[in-house]
């Protein structure tokens, strides 16, 4: 069992205004999947609480909490119904400042995921909104438009919604209303003050009580163009995301979170455009962003190669540090990604030390450094913590477990932990070298010559160098120190599907 972290009130130490978060280590942690205390089959804050020991153990830097806010759920909690209200089902205000002292206390710091973009259905202003006139001050916090056609009975424009359904939905009295993720998630009129008061309100509410930054989800969606203009038919722009006014609203949030000189700010950006994406990294936007472009490249060497350089460059443009991930909310996890089974394992093995050697920040999510791959709910099963049956350890709920792979068993914290070869202890040995060895000092990234279907990088000036198989055959490796492989070499040779990580002292 790992123990729960000594109860404290410091926040980790670090210089005020530090940079903390340009090589942090983020775990990405699904509150209702980590782990279940009360036994009521849902993830919860308490249970958090009861596992702060085995991350710090893992050596991550900070955690991301998923939404935890009052949500009927109709989005895996990303649909807000009470933005500065804990959904009761997984605990109050009082879990979350003690849960925010001992993360501090654990050397743990806590970002937390904020909506901006959208609130849920359920929210009271929107039940206003529905209650009130067209034209209504009610109305305005929202996108409410006529509709097109004789009667109004065609929606105000052609947009679809992420979920491939249209964008608007009509309410009785014939108005409609946009959604673009959902009918049950009403997008928010970012040029109504009263919207940007609140969302201010929000921000500060939970950096007061000691939350050490945000994660923006839908970040490039606030900002919607005046005319909402059809979609553009040869699909070169998108008018629902990344309207140049989004950028006046992330530099006003920017503004509130550079008030408290520990916090940081970091977004999901799904921008093909390097240029446009690099905008939102500029001086005074966001810290760092994501892009899902590593996360959703082939396990090609080549092809992985430039996904990579295409990053550093993005973000050397604005002279911002890059921020990585290969799975996410919404991602299919790495081991099914890359082909499932053992070869999937291996893959996503390999992948975690190109991950974890890059320079800048990294964001794994719960359950990568376990192995697990999908099951019948995608990415979105509990944790399995020990024992040798489903729930495996994360809930005391008798039955109902189905959706949790019953060969679970050797995938557990628990039988990882006692381990050396597993993929829990590659995990935490690479976060180990990562935030101690010399190797990785500095930013720059150099490529090597390598065999078809390999890659090597060397960090510069540390000198740690990665070197990525994807071919099917064992190659040489560079000369150097092996620090750690993902797979044992073969006669000094590195495996097919693995990686290494060597040094060689400047």
């Amino acid at each position: 069992m790992v123990r729960r972290a000594g109860r404290d009130t410091a926040r980790p130490s670090a210089p005020a205004g530090a940079r903390w978060w340009q090589d942090a280590v983020f775990y990405e942690l699904p509150v209702r999947l980590f782990a279940d205390f009360d036994g009521d089959g849902v993830g919860d804050l308490e249970g958090i609480r009861g596992r702060l020991g085995y991350l710090d153990l893992l050596g991550v830097h900070a955690l991301r909490l998923t939404p935890f806010y009052l949500s009927p759920m109709a989005d895996d909690g990303y649909d807000i119904a009470g933005p500065r209200a804990v959904d009761p089902v997984l605990g109050n205000l009082d879990t979350v400042d003690s849960l925010l002292a001992e993360a501090h206390a654990a050397g743990l710091r806590v970002v937390l995921d904020l909506v901006a973009n959208h609130t849920s259905d359920k929210h009271i202003w929107f039940a206003a909104a529905l209650s009130a006139a067209p034209g209504s001050p009610e109305r305005e916090r929202y996108h409410f438009r006529d509709g097109r056609g004789e009667h109004g009975e065609l929606p105000p424009n052609d947009w679809r919604a992420r979920d491939g359904g249209p964008a608007w939905t009509r309410v009785a009295d014939g108005q409609w209303y946009l959604h673009l993720f959902g009918p049950h998630e009403p997008d928010l009129n970012w040029t109504n003050p009263e919207v940007r008061a609140d969302f201010e309100r929000t921000l500060r509410f939970w950096l007061d009580r000691g939350a050490d930054g945000i994660h923006l989800a839908a970040a490039s969606g606030m900002a919607k163009h005046r005319d909402l203009p059809d979609a553009d038919p040869r699909g070169r722009t998108d008018p629902r995301f990344d309207d140049d006014g989004v950028h006046e609203i992330h530099q006003a949030i920017r503004k509130v979170i550079d008030e408290y000189p520990h916090a940081v700010s970091l977004g999901g950006l799904d921008i093909a455009d390097d240029e446009r994406f690099a905008r939102y990294l500029r001086p005074g936007e966001l810290h760092l962003a994501v892009h899902p472009r590593l996360a959703r490249t082939p396990f090609d060497a080549d092809a992985l190669q430039a996904a990579v350089e295409r990053s550093l460059a993005t973000v050397a443009s604005v002279g911002a540090p890059p921020a990585w991930a290969l799975a996410g909310h919404g991602l299919p996890r790495q081991v099914t990604r890359y082909g499932g089974g053992t070869r999937g394992l291996n893959r996503a093995r390999s992948m975690a030390l190109v991950l974890l050697g890059l320079p800048g920040a990294v964001s794994l999510r719960a359950g990568e450094e376990l192995g697990l791959g999908d099951t019948e709910e995608g990415s979105r099963a509990p944790i399995p913590w020990e024992g040798t049956a489903p729930p495996f350890g994360f809930s005391a709920l008798p039955g109902g477990w189905e959706s949790i792979p019953s060969g679970w068993a050797p995938f557990t914290v628990e039988a990882q932990l006692e381990d050396e070869e597993s993929t829990l202890s590659l995990y935490r040995r690479a976060i180990e070298l990562r935030r101690e060895h010399p190797g990785f000092a500095g930013d720059d990234v150099e490529w090597y010559g390598a065999p078809p279907g390999c890659f090597a990088y060397r960090r510069s000036p540390g000198g740690l160098i990665c070197a990525l198989n994807t071919s099917a055959a064992p190659v040489p490796v560079p000369r150097g120190d092996v620090l750690l492989a993902s797979a044992p070499l073969v006669e000094g040779r590195l495996a097919a599907d693995a990686a290494a990580w060597l040094w060689v002292q400047p």
